[in-house]
């Protein structure tokens, strides 16, 4: 008999069910519905049925959870059948994807997960399978009802977060690796299924940290501020895809790996360009992905099953696709140029990748001969090697000192050598001597007028920043060996002036620290013109925005000053051009005959065209510049050149996207946003996102520069080890500006992480307060939506209004990060939970949830139940909120209390698009009042120095509609003031002052005004300790007798009246007054309160 038939009907149901539970399809597991059409139903239980006939074996082990197919590339039933079809589909496989993660192996990673037999009965937990009703297939109940893409819905929130009893202190190293791990696994962080007719998705793409590099507080500020972005969109219901990568960052690689080559003793042109890419290759295995693994502890919602990098096949393909694209369209072309020569790196570099330092050098006055004569031309120069490449001395042609040397010829030092006298107007009259020396093979500026006057170009220098051959005795020296030997040489000559101490701008490369060098030449160039207008026409039409908008400014300047962007790079490591030369039509690779195409194979098709059947090729040496590939992230990523269907992610996240937005820093804005925008406008017809919105650098809480050098470099994971991520991520991402940088307090991560705790401590005292009600009222008190107006409109006065304020809250929060005004929509849910729920709102539930432990009155109970419903409303709306800013409390806290779905971070956001929630009404202005009461009181006590733990007699004066209000919440606010709920009364006011007066026993009480209609009388006797009262007013009054015994023996001595000026005589009887009305008053009170002892 055949093994299926022993399987039977009930584990082909079975099979159908557990193979649902991971599938990643919106359209087979609705976190709303739930349910299968009957279409699905049928495919699903023939796919199972068809398992259960060709690889029984197979079938029988996913049944019972032995093992789960892979489905991270899962979009579909077919794409379930793939993979439980595949020839890798087997059991058996020596790389099975274990519930940890992936077991590392070099084959190709399987398509099935093998279980442990405890992990399976972990991931079945209440809600999962027992939550199934074959009929129909619905998912329903438990923790696990949301299957929003991805392994969604597979198992439950970790048990370390959702068992046992609360800490007395939240503790993030017990829950935030647990929670990420679940996350993860979960897929809550891939973007939902694709649905025709979904909403507009919403795009981030990474900025690609370096392959090889480490976490900094740079890193942590970017994740930051993106994860924020990603998971409010994401709770918004868009189709969010937070793209993650890294870039294969070519020079600093390079470096990297060459400075290991140096260690060993040897060099990349030793070794070869073959074996030295292996090593690079070996390198990022070993070191590479470090930092993404870094980043996962920053709480990044970024979907790593779509993880690019810079040099994958995919992406490869593209850069060379984009090449032959814009050289197809007459954009890319060869010639000789000045560059920025990196004589260590031994490569060209980009103006951008150049850095400036003011350093003290010399500056060196020779003269330079005319032919034929005795005079010279004084000439200073602060490199006086380059002399030997001169080919002109210039001066202004306005300048009489130098009109009739115009055209006549000087000898190069050292050299046999005439060049022309020529007249410029770049030259400045009034600096120096008025002459320049022209060196167009090294110096940008000479290299201008050089082409102006049809100068020769001579090249003095090697790669490596020796003299070459044209410099006589000098070659081999290194150039600023070189620049001692010469001019010492011209000392001997007698043609040196002097040598003058100077400070000078010096060029270094960002990467290798080195001097670069300045000259010609031959290089791979872009034509940036035409892309830069559309770069700047974006901006001014408003296609892109940038954030903030001060930066445009910049960002004009830039773009309609820039040059032809030169794109070769002499490095081995990165993506090599794709241009092949053609074998003995020149010199390779100068001025070869060549072909442009994405592949050898398409280039030896062009050439043969034009060159015959036996061309041979041989291809560039020289790779891309890093950032020509990193230019084409945002749409490389989604697959581009392939472009897809509607359901491609190049179409859903790119081409047809809802929007796009950029997050980096200011400080890159041209090296990789300008090259983004151009590249993405030019090769996609399209703005590669809408917004770009750039944070600024991390600093110091001084201001500082974070460096090494400094020693005041903070690393963000000992912070995270010390306080949390969430304080972390919270410290970086409020109180901020865009574009400004952040001076990083140590205090205020501290002060973040007790926030966190205090979210805690609130939660565990709502917690407690749910603890012996019933399931039905468990479950009804999860939050499913909006509080409706008219339910709020129910509620008692201070219900009302934390109801209102939240929701307010809600309101203004949701439009700040549709503005990307992130600081301050975190500050402000801070505010309130801070001082608005803990201080106030949770005080008061204190009052109805403990009268109802005392009493089984109905409408004392009824209060409790109002005030429990309150508590999680408010705690739930405002997780919500915080959630993207501080995602691992609130997620730990939000599982513990009553919810609906499965995790708080795919939970819906509390506003739909286009509405507003309710606020407002009497019931805020009534209760704004009533902590207005609260706080004179409090004032009052603290003036009259009450003790903390002392209970005051309080006569509440108010209004006919305040006074109902206040009475029906008297114990609220005699808890609150510290009243004696017995003896406080709340009447109108004429009655509360008669009330008081009737207690004064001769003192005139504490008379606290709070708004019209609204006053408080504080008997003093309930206020001081009267023995203690009767020694501070005798003091008091000691000390005005002196001053007004003082003042009054002042002012009747002689001569003091009738030679003081006015003014100090007016100004000495004023303070006489006031020192014995204040006098009188002591000595009333005094007497006043001695009889009352």
């Amino acid at each position: 008999m055949p093994r299926h038939a022993v399987i039977g009907v009930p584990t082909l149901l079975l099979l159908s069910v557990v193979m649902l539970l991971p599938l990643s399809v919106s359209a087979l597991a609705r976190a709303s519905a739930g349910s299968l059409s009957a279409s699905q139903r049928n495919q699903l239980l023939s796919l199972a049925s068809n398992l259960i006939s060709t690889n029984p074996s197979l079938a029988s082990d996913i049944a019972h959870g032995r093992v789960s197919p892979d489905t991270r590339n899962v979009r579909s039933v077919a794409d379930l059948h793939r993979t439980l079809t595949s020839p890798d589909a087997s059991p058996s496989s020596s790389n099975l994807r274990l519930r940890g993660g992936f077991s590392p192996s070099p084959s190709s990673p399987s398509l099935l997960s093998r279980r442990t037999p405890t992990s399976s009965m972990k991931a079945a937990k209440p809600g999962v399978l027992a939550g199934l009703s074959l009929k129909g297939l619905h998912l329903r109940g438990g923790r696990n009802t949301q299957v929003l893409g991805g392994l969604r819905g597979m198992a439950g929130a970790p048990d370390v977060v959702t068992d046992g009893e609360m800490a007395t202190q939240y503790d993030p190293s017990a829950v935030e690796k647990p929670i990420y791990e679940w996350w993860e696994k979960a897929g809550y962080f891939k973007p939902t299924e694709y649905e025709e007719g979904e909403k507009g998705s919403y795009v981030l793409p990474m900025p690609p940290p370096n392959v090889t590099g480490g976490l900094h507080m740079g890193h942590a500020m970017f994740v930051a501020l993106q994860d924020i972005m990603a998971r409010f969109h994401r709770m918004r219901g868009r189709p969010t895809l937070y793209l993650p990568g890294t870039d294969h960052a070519g020079i600093a690689t390079q470096l990297l790996v060459e400075r290991s080559l140096n260690e060993e003793g040897t060099t990349r042109f030793e070794i070869g360009r073959e074996k030295f890419l292996e090593r690079v290759w070996e390198w990022k295995e070993e070191k590479g992905g470090y930092i993404t693994k870094q980043m996962r502890r920053l709480g990044t919602s970024a979907d790593w099953s779509r993880e690019r990098f810079t040099m994958d096949d995919g992406l490869s393909r593209a850069t060379a696709e984009a090449f032959v694209q814009l050289h197809d369209k007459g954009l890319v072309y060869r010639g000789d140029y000045m560059v920025n020569w990196s004589p260590n790196l031994q490569t060209a570099v980009s103006d951008l990748e150049v850095e400036y330092s003011e350093e003290e050098g010399k500056l060196y006055y020779f003269k330079y001969p005319i032919k034929g004569s005795d005079e010279y031309l004084s000439v200073a120069t602060t490199r006086p090697e380059t002399i030997l490449g001169d080919t002109a001395v210039c001066v202004h042609p306005e300048d009489e000192r130098y009109k009739h040397l115009v055209g006549k010829t000087v000898v190069v030092p050292t050299q046999d050598r005439e060049i022309p006298i020529i007249a410029d107007d770049y030259v400045d009259m009034e600096f120096g001597t008025g002459c320049l020396k022209i060196t167009p093979g090294h110096d940008p500026n000479d290299y201008e007028i050089g082409k102006r006057h049809d100068l020769k170009n001579i090249n003095i220098m090697n790669r490596d920043a020796t003299l070459n051959n044209f410099c006589g005795k000098y070659e081999g020296m290194d150039r600023f060996e070189a620049r001692k030997q010469l001019w010492s040489d011209l000392e001997e000559m007698g043609i040196a002036i002097e040598a003058k101490p100077h400070t000078q701008r010096v060029p270094r490369s960002q990467r290798g620290g080195e001097v670069i060098e300045p000259l010609v030449s031959t290089q791979w160039f872009v034509k940036t013109r035409g892309m830069a207008d559309r770069g700047v026409e974006a901006v001014k039409s408003g296609e892109l925005k940038i954030i903030p908008e001060r930066f445009e400014k910049t960002w004009f300047n830039w773009l309609d000053n820039i040059h032809d962007w030169c794109v070769s790079r002499q490095l081995w490591w990165g993506h090599r051009i794709p241009v092949w030369h053609v074998d003995g039509s020149g010199d390779y690779p100068v001025s070869t005959k060549y072909v442009v195409a994405a592949t050898e194979e398409e280039a030896y098709t062009k050439a043969k065209k034009e060159h015959g059947e036996d061309v041979k090729l041989t291809q560039d040496p020289d790779v891309l510049d890093t950032w020509f590939s990193s230019g084409l992230w945002p749409f490389s990523v989604m697959g581009w050149p392939d472009k897809g269907d509607a359901s491609s992610d190049y179409a859903r996240f790119y081409a047809h996207r809802g929007s796009s937005c950029l997050e980096t820093g200011y400080d890159i804005l041209f090296f990789w946003v300008a090259r983004m925008v151009m590249l993405g406008g030019e090769l996609t017809g399209q703005m590669p996102f809408d917004t770009v919105y750039m944070h600024g650098l991390v600093r110091d809480a001084k201001g500082k520069k974070m460096s090494k050098t400094t020693g005041n470099v903070i690393d963000p994971l000992d912070t995270i080890d010390e306080y949390g991520t969430d304080a972390l991520r919270y410290t970086l991402s409020t109180g901020i500006t865009p574009g400004l940088d952040v001076p990083l307090d140590m205090k205020k991560v501290e002060y973040n992480r007790n926030f966190a705790n205090k979210l805690w401590n609130s939660a565990r005292f709502v917690l407690g307060n749910l603890e012996g009600i019933s399931k039905d009222e468990w479950d009804a008190l999860a939050v499913t939506g909006p509080m409706s107006e008219e339910e709020m409109a129910s509620l008692p006065v201070p219900e009302q209004y934390i109801v209102s304020q939240c929701h307010e809250l809600v309101n203004e929060v949701t439009a700040q990060l549709e503005e990307y005004t992130l600081g301050q929509a975190g500050e402000q849910v801070q505010t309130f939970l801070w001082d608005e729920f803990a201080d106030w709102y949770l005080e008061i539930s204190k009052v109805r949830l403990f009268a109802a432990q005392k009493s089984d009155d109905p409408e004392v109970q009824a209060a409790a139940a109002r005030a429990r419903r309150v508590l999680v409303y408010v705690l739930d709306t405002s997780f919500r909120l915080l959630h993207p800013f501080m995602p691992y409390v609130t997620e730990a806290i939000w599982q513990r209390c009553p919810h609906k779905g499965d995790a708080l971070m795919t939970a819906r956001w509390p506003l739909k698009a286009g509405e507003v929630l309710p606020s407002g009404g009497d019931a805020v202005r009534e209760f704004k009042a009533f902590q207005a009461l609260v706080r004179k009181v409090r004032n009052a006590r603290a003036e009259y120095k009450v003790e903390n733990n002392k209970k005051i007699v309080a006569h509440i004066g108010a209004g006919e509609g305040m006074v109902d209000f206040l009475t029906t919440e008297k114990a609220a606010l005699a808890m609150l003031i510290k009243a004696e709920d017995d003896k406080m009364t709340v009447s109108a006011v004429d009655s509360a002052k008669r009330e008081a007066d009737s207690e004064a026993d001769g003192l005139k009480p504490v008379h606290v005004v709070v708004q019209d209609g609204l006053e408080a009388f504080l008997p003093m006797k309930g206020l001081v300790d009267m023995e203690k009262e009767v020694k501070r007013l005798t003091k008091q009054m000691d000390a005005l007798t002196k001053d007004v015994e003082g003042l009054e023996k002042r002012l009747s001595a002689k001569g003091f009246a009738d030679k003081a000026p006015a003014n100090v005589v007016a100004e000495a009887k004023a303070t006489l007054e006031d020192k014995k009305e204040q006098l009188a008053t002591v000595t009333e009170s005094l007497a006043a309160m001695k009889t009352t002892a």
